[in-house]
């Protein structure tokens, strides 16, 4: 069931307004009645404005049944069973924006309204339904008709183009609003909202009507048939399509998301993939089926979740506009079965699956007499209650989706670890940056930048954390302003993706309503499961930040921005485009790396705008501060000397020499000094280090303090020693952040043993004390981590000295966790199985996530994690553990349950950690399969491809691993996983081992390459003969997609290869087309440069300035006005012009520029609409005077 996705705006009466089927029934309701004489419309407005009590007698209270469509479909069918139709409303309610149809059913006064072109869901539906019971005020029961789809189920046998009518069932009022829920696989869905039943004279007539058909049969059929020959043009789009259209796929057979081919087509029709149904006798070819309709706010297309509700909740169908009114609006929901709430399209059947609906419900009216619904009450009477429900629900619905939308984006939030840093931070030490020349100039002044670099353990973070601060605290009540922060950190991997979708989150996050951007890429990406690419994000954040007049970007720690992949160097240059196109203000800090400090040297257009520099040195007041706050954990000597203590505290400052973490490092080492003596001691060895060499060196200070430290633990007891070694091994060397319990948990494991002991778990406490002040834990997160990290610069370098083999040692750990009995039986069979299995024990996502990678640093050999591959079931739970957590690839938990065979084997799991040792003897010594596939339908040399194990795919190759396959339906090829991941090495290593680009099809290599702008992928792709103008199933090419993406160098390639410049997809979309919706002006100019055609037309007659003006980009249409575009290209399929689309945008600059530039202000689109008309719709006062002004 296929929505619009048109503008959100609300609907006006206008003159412009055509009758989709004419005014031939169309009467004056008053001389219908012949009753009071007609009153005009300025009257009932004068009346109105005057405050006199006005009985609307023989107009609007005359009506008191509702009808409520939600698209046009459904609206036409509903006017085509209406008796008579009437001019009107006569009044209506200065605040409804509904669009009405007056009509008559039999002895009933009927009101028809549908919801704004483009808007549906329980929100839409609820306000529609508002807006009529204030102009309609006698409205006692209403009618929701419209399409839905099916549930079949072996109980209900429902077919496309049968009724499907809501009553109550097992405790539910007929409408199940299933967003309100939780989906559990596996379990009962768990419902937290229940919604009201229909009338009961509603539910006495559809019982009545039942009987009727029950003993004399139903005349829909005929009743259509009779409609479509009173109205001939509506039988191509409203007739019964063929019966061999209505197919049901089988729940696994799932339509690729962005193929628009048939089912027919890509799906096929081949009697296995379908649900066997016998052949229906022409008399039941319309079936009504009385039951609960699960209604929500998303379109549904999960055969999945469709089954689970039909089998749990017996729900016959689903929509998206019920919920909203049941409530509020006593309500009788009539749907008309479309399609089967699965990935297949059928928008053939929605004209029939209307027309029924509306047939169903017209038989019901004529059953009832007007006098049966005397005792039901009013709807205005509650009015006030409406309101508040629709208000609550309208609010509920939008917070729930927003932050579900904010969430995809990200799930990274840096907010309790800003909390953790102010937590510990001394009352009032950073006050002097803030009080800076350079600081408050930065603030004063738009598209400047601030950096401050400082020595490690200078207290960078810290006084990051204080500037953040400091900021939202100063710009508290201006929602304009937004702030936004990065805290990168040595222990977590950032890629340049993630970090940006942070910022787009957090700048998002500041505006109170969803930023229609942000909606846009959610929606592009939702069905097909995939995430946004690099550009999309940065296009994205393009258009976000100009909407605020002041934007401040705040980043910690860019010396510790992962440098593999080229990850700091492309976030510089982001960051540096972002505040040259937007005026963003940047903060930053850094260690001295050359590579980071030149880009803010202000010498070329590459570097930051405006840039100043503060050095980053603890203060040594501050760092007295700090001494006199943690004064309190030296020994009571200490206590009992106000002379000692100023000695420490002034001997410390001065040896700590600007760096905060040193002078931590040294009141630690004090605590164990119980005399004066050892005291003096240990000050003048801080001092004599720090004068102690001519050359300096703050680093080297540093290693001998941890050095220092390290003795320290070393000269414990060995219990203890032991246990602080194996601390501090698991923090240093663990592959993300560990929380308190996950670490507990590590170091209980006993190595080989099949049970856990929880009388082995060690307190926290005594965890942390063992470590001499080298760890702390983040109280908001609960993450224990090191220090600082230079800590774990030295704890890496002098690895040897302290550690045994650590990773070993933590892969045995994990695959011993992993092995235990727990976990005998395999796989969950619901999702919240996995997740009490993950919660009962806290390792269990580390150890499924991270053994493999601990396994192959330290070329763990095969023998030793022999015991755990080999035990399939436990081999199976840990690999469902690790894509739930991972979500790979586009996990979802009902395919990987219910419908596949488990076949993950330990040759899968160790290509896929790159165990290069493991997958050589699972070769040779157990014989396995290379080409075996898993759960997933991948291979072994998938996996090794797509994380980049050169060695591992070479030794696959080397023992007969298929490099050409191209796999079954849902899966994709090594090359394909290689190629996206840009590993070009395996690129080159798959083509020369018999893997075709031309013939990988399935794969769309060089299509893939594009959209990633891997200019060497797509060089070598090319050489080993890859067709630069190949096309996809939509008739798309390579230089369509780099285009869209933005990439301009491949581009460039493609072009100089041949490329037409000028090439049209299925749609008869040029790149330039593209370009002008997706990318940026420099992409535009780029290709009017190189020829392209910039009037060329799509299908549609549509131009490049047509596709900048339809979510307008002012710069793109301002350069092709500018190179001369035709000013007024008009769509064959509604009729608007450039001129029309901006002025339903709103955006008066743009209507002036195209008004400068020869726009027509007469032009009429399919509907009849000027751009005037649309002003006038939609209340643009200041652009309905331009128009007046040019006409």
């Amino acid at each position: 069931m296929e929505r619009g996705n048109g503008p959100k705006r609300t609907l006006q009466i206008d003159d412009d307004d055509e009758a989709i089927l004419g005014d031939a029934k169309r009467r004056n309701f008053d001389e219908a009645q012949d009753e009071s004489p007609k009153k005009t419309e300025s009257q009932h407005a004068a009346r109105e404005k005057s405050g006199r009590p006005y009985q609307l007698k023989g107009i609007n209270s005359k009506y008191h049944v509702g009808w409520i469509s939600a698209i046009h479909p459904e609206n036409v069918a509903a006017r085509a069973f209406l008796d008579d139709e009437y001019d009107g409303p006569y009044y209506k309610s200065s605040t409804d924006s509904n669009d009405y149809t007056l009509a008559k059913i039999k002895e009933h006064n009927v009101v028809v309204a549908v919801l704004p072109a483009g808007e549906y869901g329980v929100a839409s539906a609820a306000q529609v339904a508002a807006n009529m019971m204030r102009t309609f005020p006698n409205i006692k029961i209403g009618l929701m008709v419209g399409i839905g789809g099916g549930a079949p189920h072996q109980k209900h046998d429902i077919r496309l183009g049968d009724v499907v009518v809501s009553v109550p069932r097992n405790g539910f009022g007929g409408v199940f609003h299933y967003n309100f829920g939780k989906s559990i696989q596996g379990k009962k869905f768990q419902e937290t909202k229940h919604l009201n039943m229909p009338p009961i004279s509603l539910l006495a007539a559809v019982n009545g009507l039942k009987s009727q058909y029950a003993l004399r049969g139903h005349s829909l059929i005929k009743n259509i048939d009779d409609v479509l020959e009173k109205y001939l043009d509506l039988q191509e789009e409203y007739s019964r399509p063929d019966p061999g259209s209505d197919r049901l796929y089988r729940s696994d057979i799932i339509h690729a998301s962005d193929d628009d081919a048939p089912c027919a087509e890509v799906c096929s029709q081949d009697p296995s993939c379908l649900v066997a149904r016998s052949e229906r006798p022409k008399r039941k070819e319309i079936t009504i089926h009385h039951g609960l309709i699960a209604s929500a706010d998303n379109l549904l297309k999960d055969a999945y979740i469709r089954d689970k509700l039909a089998m749990e909740k017996d729900v016959l169908c689903f929509e998206m506009e019920a919920a909203g009114l049941m409530d509020n609006f006593p309500c009788l929901a009539i749907r008309g079965i479309c399609d089967y709430s699965d990935t297949h399209k059928n928008d053939e059947w929605q004209g029939y699956a209307a027309m029924t609906a509306a047939a169903y419900a017209k038989n019901l009216l004529e059953r009832v007499r007007p006098e049966q619904f005397e005792n039901e009450k009013n709807i205005s009477e509650v009015l006030s209650d409406v309101q508040d429900g629709i208000h609550k629900l309208l609010d509920t619905h939008h917070e729930r989706q927003h932050q579900h939308i904010l969430d995809w984006l990200t799930q990274v939030n840096y907010a309790p670890l800003q909390s953790d840093l102010l937590r510990k931070r001394q009352p009032q030490t950073g006050q002097w940056l803030l009080d800076s020349t350079a600081f408050q100039e930065w603030i004063k002044t738009s598209k400047q930048t601030l950096f401050c670099p400082g020595i490690p353990g200078a207290g960078k973070t810290t006084l990051t954390s204080v500037v953040v601060d400091y900021l939202q605290e100063k710009f508290r009540d201006q929602q304009n302003i937004a702030i936004a922060y990065i805290y990168f950190q040595y222990n977590v991997e950032q890629t340049v993706d993630d970090v940006l979708l942070n910022l787009l989150k957090q700048l998002a996050q500041t505006q109170g309503s969803l930023p229609s951007v942000v909606g846009e890429l959610y929606d592009k990406h939702k069905e097909r499961q995939t995430r946004p690419c690099l550009d999309e994000t940065r296009r994205a954040l393009q258009v976000l930040i100009p909407q605020y007049p002041r934007v401040f970007i705040v980043i910690d720690g860019l010396d510790e921005c992962q440098i593999a992949g080229g990850c700091r160097k492309v976030f510089l240059a982001e960051m540096v485009n972002l505040q040259a196109n937007c005026g963003t203000n940047v903060f930053a800090t850094s260690r001295f790396l050359p590579d980071i400090t030149e880009k803010f040297n202000n010498k070329s257009s590459l570097d930051f705008t405006g840039s100043k520099q503060i050095e980053i040195r603890a203060d040594i007041e501050d760092i007295k501060k700090y001494l006199d706050g943690h004064m309190h954990q030296l020994p009571s000597v200490v206590q009992k000397s106000p002379q000692l203590q100023l000695e420490i505290k002034t001997r410390i400052a001065e040896a700590a020499d600007g760096m905060f973490l040193l002078a931590k490092i040294y009141l630690d080492f004090l605590e164990d000094k119980l005399t004066p003596k050892a005291i003096i001691e240990a000050l003048d060895k801080f001092q004599r280090r720090r004068r102690g060499s001519d050359s300096y060196d703050r680093s080297q200070v540093l290693a001998n303090a941890f050095d220092d430290a390290m003795q320290r633990v070393n000269a414990q007891s060995p219990g203890r020693r032991e246990l602080a070694l194996q601390v501090l091994g698991w923090i240093t060397f663990a592959w993300r952040p560990l929380t308190t319990l996950e670490l507990r948990y590590a170091l209980a494991v006993e190595i080989n043993k099949p049970e856990f002991d929880e009388n082995n778990l060690a307190d926290i406490q005594d965890l942390v004390s063992v470590c001499a002040g080298l760890v702390t834990i983040d109280e908001e997160s609960m993450a224990i981590r090191l220090v600082h990290y230079t800590l774990q610069e030295y704890l890496e370098n002098t690895r040897d000295k302290w550690f045994r083999n650590p990773q070993a040692q933590m892969a045995l750990k994990c695959v011993t966790y992993l092995s235990f009995s727990a976990f005998e039986n395999g796989r969950c069979q619901c999702e919240e199985d996995l997740e009490e299995r993950l919660r009962l024990h806290p390792f269990y996502n580390y150890a499924a996530c991270n053994w493999g990678r601990h396994a192959r640093e330290a070329e763990t050999p095969y023998d030793d994690v022999e015991y755990f591959l080999r035990c399939q079931k436990k081999v199976e739970a840990s690999t469902q553990a690790l894509w739930f957590i991972r979500r790979w690839p586009a996990y979802t938990f009902y395919t990987f349950i219910e419908n596949r065979d488990p076949r993950t084997s330990g040759l899968h799991m160790t290509a896929y950690f790159g165990i290069y040792s493991a997958v050589r003897d699972q070769l040779v010594k157990d014989n396995m399969d290379p080409n075996s596939r898993d759960t997933e339908n991948q291979t072994p040399l998938s996996y090794a491809a797509q994380n980049g194990h050169v060695a591992v795919v070479q030794l696959l190759l080397d023992h007969g691993a298929d490099a050409s396959l191209n796999y079954e339906f849902g899966s994709t090829s090594p090359l394909f996983f290689a190629a996206s991941r840009g590993h070009l090495a395996i690129v080159k290593l798959l083509l020369d081992n018999g893997a075709d680009a031309n013939k990988d099809v399935r794969s769309k290599l060089l299509e893939q390459a594009a959209i990633m702008g891997d200019l060497d992928i797509v060089k070598l792709l090319l050489d080993k003969g890859a067709k630069v103008d190949s096309k996809n199933v939509n008739g798309v090419t390579p230089l369509w997609l780099a285009v869209s993406h933005g990439h301009k160098a491949v581009v460039e390639l493609f072009l100089k290869e041949g490329a037409n410049i000028d090439t049209k997809n299925s749609n008869e979309r040029t790149p330039l087309m593209a370009a002008a919706k997706y990318a940026d002006a420099s992409m535009v100019m780029f290709l009017l440069e190189k020829g392209a055609d910039i009037n060329s037309k799509d299908g549609n007659s549509r131009t490049p300035l047509w596709w900048a003006s339809e979510r307008p980009r002012a710069a793109i249409m301002k350069l092709l006005l500018e190179k001369g575009a035709h000013v007024d290209p008009q769509d064959d399929n509604e009729g608007k012009t450039p001129l029309i689309l901006v002025v339903i945008e709103g955006d008066e600059s743009l209507v002036s520029l195209l008004l400068q530039n020869g726009a027509s202000c007469t032009i009429k689109d399919k509907d009849g609409r000027t751009p005037l008309s649309w002003a006038k719709k939609y209340g643009y006062e200041t652009i309905v005077q331009m128009l007046k002004t040019q006409r």
